[in-house]
């Protein structure tokens, strides 16, 4: 599916992380495997360390800390906000809806459009999908889209298959009208056949959590897990996104009549290095043009890699502007991109949550 917009910047952007560390080597010894060969799966897969949010530590804590840092700073007012996209599959309770609990905590005003999204890997990308429709209203002026997740609480940490790539954290952006009128090329596929290749099994109603489901067994590959941990079929996210990811690029450079090289920037989710190198040597695009360094820095924290891979990446970049193919892809299994001109953002930040 295509769609497009035009006149819409993001002006704001501020990724906030927990303070905690952990180191890949310092993990090693709770994993079911010769310490050898997961010195090799560093190495290959790009693990280093990643930040973990304490037990305590609720995925709105950073949302909060990250619209505080903006009043502080002076760059936005609770006032200027009419619209909260909160994306996230951490939330606070099951009801009610945890972007009204962050509306009271911050102070935001009450004539204000609230939505909860709950996406994954490609949820940023949804909440500007989310953010351009309301803006098309006239009297919406600035909208957050607010994008957390807590992955290191539903993975276990004997499961080397998942807990090295995930990190914890949070990010905001303020999305408002541009001076320029400038196209937006928009993707979107859903693969719900492929739904539970990633998924946790317990929790939800079709299966409650309980002490049965939270017993520990080693799987197949020698990992640790249960059923109230994230599953995710690595072979066969991996083909998803090899297959079908190159033909979302191809469709959004056709529809945007665009070359890739036309692109500046390729700021993709992502899963782990091995997998975005492999995809952008498919793509035939220098590694350059796609940064892969987040989970080898951060880690894997889902649709949050790609807002924190500007913030790491390019807010010291000396352009105006920069034409970017956005894309997010995963869960669901979902494809989303998005092409536009990322004009100079005002303010890009990395803080750190005071847990």
């Amino acid at each position: 599916m295509n769609f497009n917009f035009s006149g819409y910047q993001i002006t704001a952007l501020i990724s906030i992380l927990p303070a905690n560390e952990s180191l890949f080597d310092d993990e090693i010894p709770n994993y079911n495997f010769p310490p050898q060969k997961s010195k090799l799966l560093k190495e290959l897969m790009g693990y280093n360390k990643h930040r973990i949010a304490s037990s305590g530590t609720l995925a709105s804590d950073f949302i909060i800390a990250g619209f505080q840092h903006l009043f502080e700073q002076n760059i936005i007012t609770p006032n200027d906000i009419d619209a909260l996209i909160y994306i996230t599959q951490s939330p606070d309770y099951l009801i009610p809806q945890t972007s009204t609990i962050i509306q009271h905590r911050v102070g935001l005003k009450n004539d204000i459009l609230c939505f909860d999204c709950n996406q994954g890997c490609a949820g940023f990308i949804h909440g500007l999908f989310q953010a351009f429709f309301i803006l098309q209203n006239p009297q919406i002026q600035r909208v957050a889209v607010a994008n957390t997740d807590i992955l290191s609480h539903k993975v276990n940490k004997k499961d080397r298959n998942s807990y090295p790539l995930v990190g914890d954290g949070g990010s905001i952006a303020i999305i408002e009208r541009s001076g320029v009128r400038n196209e937006i090329f928009c993707f979107n596929q859903t693969f719900g056949a492929n739904a539970l290749a990633i998924h946790i099994p317990a929790g939800g109603f079709k299966l409650p959590a309980t002490d049965a489901t939270a017993k520990d067994f080693i799987d197949s590959d020698g990992n640790t897990r249960n059923l109230n941990n994230l599953v995710m079929e690595g072979a066969s996210v991996f083909s998803f996104v090899q297959e079908y990811v190159p033909v979302m690029v191809e469709n959004l450079l056709e529809y945007a009549k665009l070359s890739k090289d036309a692109i500046d920037y390729y700021i993709f989710h992502q899963p782990n290095k091995f997998m975005l190198e492999k995809l952008a040597d498919k793509l035939g695009i220098p590694h350059h043009k796609m940064p892969h360094n987040i989970v080898e820095n951060f880690g894997n924290g889902s649709g949050i890699t790609i807002p924190l891979n500007l913030c790491f990446n390019l807010a010291n970049n000396p352009e105006p502007s920069l034409k970017i193919c956005f894309g997010g892809f995963g869960v669901g299994l979902t494809l989303a991109g998005i092409i536009m001109d990322l004009e100079k953002i005002s303010y890009q930040n990395i803080i750190t949550l005071k847990e």
